[in-house]
């Protein structure tokens, strides 16, 4: 079964107390930009960057090929869905658990003993930097204890998602699909921190996040089943179109999924005028997570002028914790 009501019902209900750590404060608003540091267009460097083509061209007419399939897909999220995998299905049972006040954290860990993938990352969430364990972690007990029913939940929700986005086969959707893994970690844990600053439900900020690339990957598949050719479109108005397209899609796919209607909302109205308080933290903490890969990556340089322009101190404290841990 693919990701139906049991991801709403079981993510649901969440509030700021799910924060993987202390949450930062609402951001200040933005200055007017002076007009010799102008903001980088992060979507396109991001773009170029993740699909390694910043100097080639695709030949005439791919560009409105790829957009106009994309935009017939979108009208079918039923199908688009389909170019997706499915959970494990251990996931759903576990979650019914987290929802349970009256299952044991021994029962929680015997359910997570099925999985070695989950014991693995449950452990490795534990002794992150963002639960400063005094001791580090051995066991799934110990885990389990230490992450809590909040921490639990978000670790499920990354694996649950982490074979939708990363592990996919073709072309360009086998080359991307590492990178845009990787931001959406990054999106998940900015959005969860930002968004109680923000007024925003915390949980669903972080389940939005993993979310709202599912379309970016639909789209890289798309482009995989009908283009042969070894270069993609470069000019601003294709990049914004297909990351537009690829955003509508990720809404669908959401209310087609169940997910909460404010989850779709926010992805679909991100970045919009007069959004809602989570569209404005998964917005901001989407621009965060590409800006931090781009920098890390060597892009942009952090301290060049307009690059991490008005963000209040607040902002820049969880752009820096962004930052890989191998870091």
């Amino acid at each position: 079964m693919a990701i139906t009501k049991w991801l709403a019902r079981m993510f649901g209900g969440s509030s700021a107390d799910d924060t993987l750590d202390a949450p930062c404060a609402a951001p200040a608003p933005v200055a007017p930009v002076p007009v010799d540091a102008a903001p980088p267009n992060v979507d396109g460097l991001f773009y170029r960057w993740l699909t390694g083509s910043a100097s080639r061209e695709a030949a005439p007419g791919i560009d409105k090929l790829i957009l106009d399939e994309l935009a017939r897909l979108a009208a079918s999220p039923d199908a688009g869905a389909a170019l997706v995998p499915r959970v494990p299905a251990v996931i759903p049972q576990l979650l019914r658990s987290l929802r349970d006040d009256s299952v044991s954290g021994a029962d929680l860990s015997r359910q997570l003993a099925q999985d070695v993938v989950l014991v693995a990352e449950v452990i490795r969430e534990a002794n992150s930097p963002y639960y400063h364990p005094t001791a580090p972690v051995r066991n799934i007990e110990g885990a389990v204890m230490l992450l809590g029913q909040n921490g639990l939940r978000m670790v499920v929700a990354r694996v649950s998602f982490r074979p939708i986005i990363s592990m996919q086969a073709g072309q360009f959707a086998r080359h991307v699909a590492p990178l845009i893994w990787s931001q959406s970690e990054k999106c998940a844990l900015g959005a969860n921190l930002l968004a109680a600053g923000l007024r925003a439900n915390p949980f669903e900020a972080y389940l939005a996040s993993l979310m709202q690339n599912v379309g970016l990957i639909v789209a890289f598949r798309l482009i995989d089943q009908i283009y042969a050719g070894a270069d993609l479109p470069q000019s601003e108005h294709f990049i914004a179109s297909l990351f537009a397209e690829a955003r509508a899609m990720s809404a669908r796919i959401a209310t087609l999924w169940d997910f909460p209607d404010t989850v779709a909302a926010a992805i679909a109205k991100a970045g919009q005028p007069d959004a809602a308080p989570l569209a404005r933290a998964l917005a901001l903490a989407d621009r965060l997570a590409k800006l931090r890969l781009l920098v890390d990556a060597g892009q942009l340089d952090a301290d060049a002028p307009g690059v991490l322009h008005g963000l209040d101190k607040a902002t820049l404290a969880c752009f820096e914790k962004l930052r890989s841990e191998e870091d």
